[in-house]
């Protein structure tokens, strides 16, 4: 138990880290940590400028992790994700020159600017943990993260990610502006000299992979696993939703719910860990038919399917 409190204790300390530089996001950092506790991906969705890469380069400092970056355009090619064969001519033999993805945090900036080939090149590595480069697998390193960012709907020279993608983003977020207090103070902080560079690794790689095998074990009782399922059921019936939450959802919803319910101290999920990340983990995976074109509608209908399904009464 006291190795489960003070694992619980370094997650505090990684989100008290990264506020140094994200001020007043503190629900969105989280967030963020509880999609990598549960071993996913993550997409945040946004305007540029208020600090999604920021937060990308200052976790993988925190986390001790090895972190690559790629500015997506339409230029970028899939080998400069996944990695290439050249010749050796020493040995007349193809070796294989690793690509960005081969990390453990990999930062896709602008994911939406790229071409749909190159960026179909992250999916494998997302789903399976392996790139394949003529014929031959090689596995990314564990622990495996991609935290993609993306402009929104309608920035010019963007490609929508297609919705077998989407689906593989355990979470989507946005950080939205900062509340005028809070852009006061990362203007003090900046002053200051608070940089990412001021941010200090937390926790070894190994930590992490025994909070995410901590986090795997806590129990989810058959009533939750069944109000787990029936609100992912009700996205697929209703005639507004062309395309409902897929079983790889309530798988994910499932995972970031352990983690949720482990970073509060407890070793078992209720039901307000599933409204606290819902949202965030569904939104992304709909495909809504025209008679609902506007987001905030879609975000209350979306809402009131989850409130339809009655939750079980385990407090």
């Amino acid at each position: 138990m006291n190795e489960i409190h003070s694992t619980i204790g370094n997650a505090k300390s990684i989100i008290h880290e990264v506020s140094k530089v994200i001020v007043g996001k503190d629900e969105v950092l989280i967030k963020v940590l509880l999609a990598v506790i549960a071993g996913g991906h993550i997409l945040m969705e946004d305007i540029p400028g208020v600090g999604k890469t920021t937060l990308a380069i200052s976790l993988s400092k925190v986390l001790g992790l090895e972190y690559n970056r790629v500015q997506f355009t339409p230029d970028v090619l899939p080998s400069d994700i996944t990695g290439y064969s050249v010749l050796d001519r020493s040995t007349g033999a193809m070796t294989y020159q690793k690509g960005a993805v081969l990390c453990n945090l990999f930062l896709a900036d602008e994911l939406n600017r790229a071409t749909s080939r190159t960026q179909s090149a992250l999916l494998q590595a997302m789903e399976e943990g392996v790139v394949t480069v003529d014929t031959k697998s090689y596995a990314v390193p564990e622990p495996f993260i991609v935290i993609a960012t993306q402009n929104p709907t309608g920035a010019k020279g963007t490609q929508m990610l297609p919705d077998s993608q989407l689906d593989r983003f355990m979470i989507r977020l946005s950080m939205g502006y900062p509340s005028h207090d809070d852009e006061i103070e990362m203007l003090r902080c900046k002053q200051s000299g608070i940089t990412t560079d001021s941010v200090t690794q937390v926790v070894e790689r190994t930590d992490l992979l025994r909070i995410r095998d901590e986090a795997s074990r806590v129990y989810v009782n058959d009533e939750i696993l069944d109000y787990i399922v029936k609100i992912c059921e009700v996205t697929r019936k209703d005639p507004r939703i062309l395309q409902g939450a897929s079983p790889r959802a309530s798988l994910a919803l499932t995972s970031l719910c352990k983690a949720t319910a482990w970073i509060q101290g407890r070793d078992y999920v209720l039901p307000k860990d599933i409204r606290f990340v819902y949202m965030d983990c569904i939104e992304h995976r709909m495909i809504w038919s025209q008679d609902i074109p506007d987001p905030q509608a879609r975000r209350a209908a979306l809402q009131e399917l989850f409130n339809s399904v009655k939750a079980p009464s385990i407090r």
